[in-house]
């Protein structure tokens, strides 16, 4: 059986994917800051109550993907719970989001040594935004700060690097969705219309629409998608 460390699993995109990839036959690690300890204690029960044979694994010490020996030692952790690792994807949080996206995406590459050392290959994924490929007017607080480390995510490098040891390494973007993170941020009536007026699809996307990508980028089908 696969595991996966899904970080940011308390609400939004993160929970989604967790739930999704324990559907989808996965054990998974579940991380957080530990002021969400709550909502992890609830995403395990709801895993293990949807899917009795799953194992999940709380990690609440290494919230903070910015720490590099805390994020060490939360693959070590997960190994030593499940004995390997074969996924890892990642969202941020605001509390720190330029120290979460730039440096905490390097951390990574714990999860890749470890891969490597297994020799079955492994699947990398990150979560940048739209506001990382393209700059936008948006009355809310911080946009700049929130979109250059966006940027940076887009870790095209470290594909090139993993890719000879059978390890993808990929990066969604998603536009506006439903989460409560947006509404946590206060945004105004007019800026929620405009956002659904510019979608392509004309509606915002939920936290399942990526949950649903991750699913899929993480087959052995997506072994040619990386970068």
């Amino acid at each position: 059986k696969s595991v996966a460390v899904v970080t940011g699993s308390g609400q939004g995109i993160g929970r989604s994917t967790a739930m999704r990839l324990a559907e989808d036959g996965y054990d998974v690690a579940i991380n957080d800051l530990e002021s969400s300890k709550e909502k992890l204690d609830a995403v395990r029960k709801e895993i293990t109550a949807n899917f009795r044979e799953r194992r999940v694994f709380i990690i609440l010490q290494v919230a903070d993907i910015t720490i590099e020996e805390k994020v060490k030692g939360s693959v070590e952790s997960v190994v030593k719970e499940f004995g390997k690792l074969n996924v890892v994807t990642t969202l941020d949080n605001f509390e720190s989001v330029l120290s979460v996206n730039v440096t905490g995406t390097y951390c990574y590459k714990y999860a890749a040594q470890e891969m490597i050392a297994q020799g079955d290959g492994g699947r990398i994924v990150g979560a940048s935004s739209m506001t990382g490929k393209k700059g936008k007017f948006i009355r809310c607080d911080l946009l700049s700060a929130y979109s250059a480390p966006k940027f940076a995510v887009l870790i095209q490098s470290a594909a090139i690097e993993l890719g000879h040891y059978g390890i993808t390494v990929k990066v969604y973007a998603p536009g506006t969705i439903e989460t409560l993170m947006r509404e946590f941020r206060g945004y105004p009536s007019i800026s929620y219309i405009n956002a659904t007026q510019s979608s392509s699809v004309g509606h915002l996307g939920s936290t399942k629409d990526f949950a649903n990508l991750v699913s899929f980028l993480v087959t052995p089908e997506a072994h040619f998608i990386t970068g």
